[in-house]
Formats: C-alpha cells, structure tokens, sequence
C-alpha cells in the first residue's frame, strides 16, 4: 500500500506542478502582499513592521531554504521567499555586544508580594551557536516562580524589547483584566511602558507564562518562564524526594543563524514552526544524576510552537500524578508522557538499573511528499543512574487514587452526558501560494494523520505565511468564525464543548485547544468517554477526532479559546466566550 501511494502522489506532481507552471509562473503566485489577503490585526496586536517579501531570508549557509528537508525540493519552488519579509531579533546590532543571558533562577513569592519582570534582547549561546534572543530578566528560561495555593502577588512588567508585549498566565485563573490577551483584555505594552499584574493563583500544580504578542516569534525566542503552585494540603500518596521542572521547546536553525521569522506574517503557516535542535530548560543536553531504585517526580511544561512530544526514559517505569491545573483522579501507568504545546505533566519515574539511561522523544515522522514514514527518535538529555537509593518505593507500582481531585470531580458527573451547548469546527481557509503547493495539497488526500510529529513538507510549510492561510474555528450552528463567534453565558454555568478536526479540509492538523481563565474536563473523545479525568486549560484535538469538554465557567470576563501552535493562533486561530458575573 505505501508504494502504491508514493508513486501515485509522486506521478500526479510531475504531470500537474510542470504545466501549472508553465502555464502561470510560480512568480505569479507571489505578488504584492497587500493582494494577498489575510486576516485584519486586532486591536494592540500591531505587526513587526513593514517589508517586502525581498527582504534578505538568506541564513549564514547562505540557503534560503529550511535545512530539515530530506528529499529533493518540491519543482517549481527553488527561488520562492515567504510573502512575510524578515524579521530580525535585535535589529541588526552585534549579537557579542549584547549582555548574556544567565541561567534561571527560582523566587519564592509570598502573598502580598510584588516582583519585577522585564524583558531585554541578550546573548545565548546554544549548542555552539551564539545568537540574539529574548529574556525575562535576562533569564533562560524566566525565573521559575514558586507560590502557596491561594496566595495573590504581583508582577510589575516592563517591556524592554523594541516590540510590543504582555503576560499570560497561562492555566492560571487570575481576574480578567490580568490575563494579558492583547487587544482583548488590555492594550499590549508598549516598547519601555509598564503594567502591573495582580496573579492570583486558585489552584495547586505547574503553570507558565509567556508573551501573547506574535507567539510564533517570542515562544522559541525564550520568553517563557514555570509558575509553580505548591498545594495547601498534602496529596494522598507521597511525593518523592526530588522535583525536577523541564521545559520543552526547539529552536530552528541553519548553522550559526536562525531561519527567519516572517515579519508582517508569520511564516511556517501551515503546520507550525519545527525546530531542528531540541531544547530541555533552553539547552540542548539535560543530564540529571539519580539513585537506582529513586523515583524522581518530574514537571514537564511544553513551549514549543508547534511540537508535540513523545517522552519516555528507556526502561524506566513512569506513571501520571498530574496535569494542566491539578492530580488525576488515579494515577495512571504510561509508557510514555504525549504532551501537546502549552500543555503540562507531572510524572514520577522510577530509575531501577544503574547505567546511562536516555531522555528519548521517539515519534514517527511522515514525508508528505514522497508518502513515506520513518522512526524519528531523538535523545533529549541523560540520566546517570548509580548506587542504591535508601528512599523506600514499594509503592510505585500502586496506582494512588487522589481522594480531592475525586470529589471536586464528583460535583460535575451529572453533566458528563449532557448534550453539547456549543459545537465547533477545526478548518482551513489557503489561497494564493505558489501554484506547486496548492496543486500538491488539492492531490494529498490520503495522508490525514491524527498528529503531526514532525515538519514532513518544510519547503511547503516555509513559504506559507499568515497572508495567505487562516486557521479557522467554525461555530457550527452559526457559521461565524474566530472572532466573530459571540458566545456568552453566566458565572456558575457548566458548558460541554464539542470540537471536531475536519480531517477533508486542505490541510488537516491537530491543535492543542487552550482556554484562557477557566478550566475543563475531557469527558469524551470520539464517543468514548474518558476514564482518566483531570482538569486541564489545553488539550490535543487530533485531524479527525471530536473531542468532548466540560467547562466550569468559575471565572467572569472574556476569555480567549485558541489553538497554541503559534503560527495558528497568529494565523486567526482564535475566538473568546464572555462569562458574566452572576
């Protein structure tokens, strides 16, 4: 079967791209970006900056091609620059004149408390690459914050970069007029103003922060930062000895220099900006040293823009204690840790053999051109596991029911099978890139992952741009879409959300769905309902699934629901539900 449909796309490509080229001209396809559509910016979230699609996209190889592409270059694109222009950290001063970045450090925040967060432009260097990127205090990443349950600090920003910037605290459910969505909760922060953020934290577990102004651009250039919510009581089982917080990203690079950003759009439109380097905590090593027999709890929180990983540590038994904003009901025995952007996990594992054991992100990898898979294992970090632990863990292999996320969950049963109030689709809208792509994408129709582990059409994906893609959420029964979408309810209700992935529209992809300000459960996916409930802000739509979610609308304001692939959210994925105070 996977020869059949390699030669089948593969022969349509070289009868179709040949004569449509011949025919119109690739350049006829890449005019002037002001013909080229798009979506209106909204209010305090203003672009880059104005370019020509000309702008100079070339890296330090001196390609002006993405350099993860491992077949020959689809016909008819050698020569075709995204529609975006380039945008430039730091504007093109001398990366060596700017001050490094120093490693991240952990604040103790106490309620009543009142810290300092700023942005600046430093210098890091990441694998032997030295680059201009951004800091939050000149921190990579941010600095780690770690508050009790319950308590209310805040945050004093200001932005010193030469762009516009709030804070999102993403998961945490503070006032609305705190949640730092640009153009809808507040206007974005002006290049050296200031805005003070009262974050009020409700809820125990693993949270992070971020700009919310281009997060195609800011994600991977390190302005992200963990907030952890220590509980006010114990949970039922025993935490291990040691924590450990790994943030997950990539970085995409081609020699000493970044591949481009799109500066009036942003480019990598269609599937989302891969990394080519794999970055734990923003380095590309993570090396730990444990006990055998230790259990080790690990945080993980995933910036990435577009990645969804699949973690696993050779051998090592692993089980879920937690995620976005609390414990699962009962821990769960995993093979391996699947943790969308913006989504977090919290995960005990147990090192039981002495040795090396690697950190792996093992995935599949689809070529949508010539319609092949492949493994894609990469090794993230290492652990050096020697000794014998004296910590007893005769009870890891017992999966620990957590008697509070049980009864907060409880109260919510009775509408686990309720009908769904609000029914959305996950589509596309593509027009005028080169006549290769859209001829290509009219053709792959029989490639419909559930998820995308990797960038299979780099060269595709890198022309494409927020000119010309609109990732769109559809209210069903309405028709309206992404910010046109008026849905309001009262504080108190309890909402099931139906989203189904259109796996027929011209480019399927999955979408981590994020929900600012309140939170939800995942009841059901595809009809089934869910036996393993914990309450979450993000979950991963998969191309073709319908996924289930009961929201408890606690919080009043408005509040945005967007897909946290940067390049989708920043392509017009997005929409907000207005809860009133009751």
């Amino acid at each position: 079967m996977r020869s059949t449909v390699r030669f089948t796309i593969v022969s349509l490509l070289l009868v179709i791209i040949p004569r449509a080229v011949e025919a119109q001209g690739v350049d006829s396809a890449r005019t002037d970006s002001a013909s080229m559509g798009g979506i209106p910016e909204m209010s305090g979230m203003p672009g880059m900056g104005d370019a020509s699609a000309g702008d100079s996209l070339q890296a330090s190889s001196g390609r002006t091609i993405v350099p993860m592409i491992k077949n020959p270059m689809m016909p008819g694109l050698a020569g075709v620059l995204p529609a975006s222009g380039s945008f430039a950290i730091a504007g093109g001063r001398d990366v060596r004149a700017l001050p490094k970045a120093s490693a991240s450090t952990e604040l103790r925040v106490s309620d009543g408390d009142t810290v300092t967060l700023s942005t600046s432009v430093v210098q890091r260097t990441i694998g032997g690459h030295t680059l201009a990127m951004y800091a939050f205090n000149g921190e990579a990443p941010g600095p780690r914050f770690r508050v009790k349950q319950g308590a209310t600090f805040y945050v004093r920003f200001r932005n010193g970069i030469d762009q516009p910037a709030t804070i999102h605290w993403h998961g945490v459910r503070v006032k609305n007029a705190y949640d730092g969505s640009p153009g809808v909760t507040q206007p974005a922060v002006a290049p050296g103003a200031a805005f003070v953020y009262a974050v009020h934290c409700p809820d125990a577990g693993v949270f992070w922060y971020h700009d919310h102004v281009r997060e195609d651009i800011v994600l991977p250039m390190g302005l992200y930062g963990n907030l952890y919510v220590e509980p006010t009581s114990p949970r039922s089982a025993q935490a291990p000895a040691r924590t450990k917080f790994l943030i997950l990203s990539d970085l995409l690079l081609d020699g000493d220099s970044l591949i481009a950003y799109g500066k009036t759009a942003p480019n990598f439109a269609l599937m989302g900006r891969f990394g080519n380097m794999l970055l734990v905590n923003g380095e590309p090593r993570w090396h730990m040293a444990a006990a055998a027999g230790e259990v080790v709890r690990l945080m993980l929180t995933n910036v990435a823009s577009a990645r969804t990983f699949n973690i696993s540590f050779g051998d090592a038994s692993m089980k879920l204690i937690a995620s976005d904003l609390g414990a699962f009901t009962r821990e769960v025995a995993v093979p391996s840790v699947v943790i969308a952007p913006g989504e977090r996990y919290v995960v005990d594992v147990r090192f039981d053999k002495t040795g090396d054991v690697a950190m792996v992100n093992q995935v599949q990898s689809i070529d949508h051109f010539l319609g092949v898979f492949s493994p894609d294992v990469d090794t993230m970090g290492h652990v050096a596991v020697s000794g014998r632990t004296t910590a007893a863990s005769a009870s890891f292999g017992v999966m620990h029911d957590d008697s509070a996320a049980l009864q907060d969950i409880a109260r919510f049963r009775q509408y686990f099978d309720k009908a769904p109030d609000e029914e959305v689709v996950l589509t596309t809208s593509i027009h005028d890139l080169p006549i290769p792509v859209m001829q290509f994408m009219s053709v792959d129709t029989l490639f419909r992952p559930p998820l995308e582990w990797s960038d299979g059409m780099s060269d595709m994906n890198w022309v494409a741009t927020g000119k010309e893609v609109r990732w769109i959420i559809r209210d069903k029964r309405t028709g309206a879409e992404n910010m046109n979408i008026a849905w309001r309810f009262k504080q108190g209700s309890v909402i099931k959300l139906r989203i189904y992935n259109d796996p027929s529209s011209m480019h399927p992809m999955n979408h981590p769905i994020h929900l600012h300000g309140e939170r939800f459960l995942v009841v059901a996916r595809d009809g089934k309902p869910n036996p393993y409930l914990v309450w979450k802000d993000t979950a991963i739509i998969p191309v073709g699934s319908t996924v289930d979610l009961l929201i408890d609308l606690s919080n009043p304001g408005t509040w945005m629901l967007h897909c946290h692939i940067g390049e989708h959210v920043e392509s017009g994925m997005m929409a907000v539900l207005k809860v009133d105070a009751s």
